[in-house]
């Protein structure tokens, strides 16, 4: 089986509602596995462009009020908003391990200093008993209850990035890694802010690691298939052994890829789902999205790389027309949402993202979304 640049385009359209919008943040995440969560805007702009009725409240009821979101650690070490339902297949599949690393370059980082196994396996003990006398706190908060997470180590000595950093800035993410704790609700601000309390996790459900890795892949291929191997392994930052292990347990189906290739689609996946109009999107810095595929030519111009991306291979705010990305976006300064086209994509489609344009703004308001990893269009646009 053969599939076009023309079909990917179409189901990536429909299958991330982006053409065909939502009416819930949760329907928003699950369309897309995932919602980036590592800036916390982004949550609410990515959940936003998916929804009939943009704004901050809905995200924010799911996330902070009913639980039905939850902010996560997720595939590559990122932080994610997961569907509740996910939370324990994207743990059990990608998690362990990546918390075994991360406890072992804490031991080192902190072992010359003194700091033992056991001595963190007693902080950690006292940040459960506290939470759970206590409630949610804030990381200053707890600090200041267990002492111990404020003690501090110099790291990368005689390195042009040597710093310091505490016990509690590596501890209570770690703990995050391992299922005990959670982020919930942010402590002030708009919606934009970071600071969070941690609050300890509900119990998960116990999944085999390969029959979870299975679930996430099924998942990701309804939602971003046909997808090759380099692209599963990117987005998961499995083992290629691990990817195939998935892809073979849950019965992928090898197609040919225009362009050149070898994609995978679940077996049921028989392609249909129609050709959606003409559409128009405003995405967000660390868009689930465009940072869907590691491959990206069919809907990227690399062209167009240099402008969008960061050095680290964050992509910032893009523009969308019918598929692809044909520019970004940017907030000015006085709150104006201002875009640039990188190609000629004609009258109807500038009409079209001049009202996207006009319904983030509407949403926004006075809100100031600055992306945490920033890119050369968005800096040049929002200081124009």
């Amino acid at each position: 089986m053969r599939v076009s640049t023309r079909e990917r385009r179409a189901r990536l359209a429909l299958r991330h509602r982006l053409a065909v919008k939502v009416g819930t943040p949760e329907e928003a995440a699950d369309a897309v596995v995932a919602l980036h969560g590592t800036d916390p805007a982004t949550v609410f702009l990515s959940a936003g462009a998916r929804l009939l009725a943009p704004g901050p409240e809905p995200v924010e009821r799911a996330l902070y009020a009913e639980h039905t979101l939850v902010r996560m650690t997720g595939m590559r070490r990122t932080v994610f908003v997961v569907p509740a339902e996910l939370v324990p297949v994207v743990h059990h599949s990608t998690m362990p391990a990546i918390a075994r690393r991360e406890r072992a370059s804490l031991m080192k980082a902190f072992g010359p200093g003194g700091w033992d196994e056991a001595w963190f396996k007693d902080v950690e003990a006292s940040v459960l008993r506290i939470l759970a006398e206590a409630g949610d706190r804030t990381a200053a908060e707890l600090g200041a209850l267990e002492p111990r997470l404020r003690e501090q180590v110099r790291v990368a000595v005689g390195k042009p990035y040597e710093g310091v950093i505490s016990v509690g800035s590596r501890l209570l993410p770690l703990m995050a890694m391992d299922g005990l704790l959670v982020r919930r609700a942010r402590v002030s601000g708009t919606w934009v802010s970071g600071t969070h309390f941690w609050a300890l996790a509900p119990e998960l459900a116990e999944r085999a690691a390969d029959e979870a890795r299975a679930a996430l892949v099924a998942r990701w291929l309804a939602a971003f298939g046909p997808g090759t191997e380099a692209d599963l392994k990117w987005w998961t930052g499995w083992t290629l052994k691990d990817v195939r292990g998935a892809l073979a347990a849950v019965g992928a189906v090898a197609v040919e890829l225009e362009g050149g290739g070898t994609g995978y689609l679940l077996p049921d996946d028989d392609l249909t789902g129609g050709e959606p109009e003409p559409w128009a999107a405003l995405l967000p810095a660390l868009d689930p999205t465009p940072m869907g595929w590691q491959e990206r030519d069919w809907y990227l111009p690399g062209e167009h790389r240099a402008e969008l991306f960061d050095r680290s291979g964050n992509v910032g705010p893009t523009v969308w027309w019918d598929g692809r990305v044909v520019g970004g976006w940017a907030q000015r300064k006085d709150g104006e949402i201002v875009w640039r086209l990188l190609e000629d994509v004609g009258a109807d489609a500038k009409a079209a993202i001049e009202a996207e344009a006009g319904v983030l703004a509407s949403w926004v308001g006075e809100v100031k979304v600055t992306p945490r990893f920033r890119t050369p269009m968005e800096r040049a646009l929002s200081a124009s």
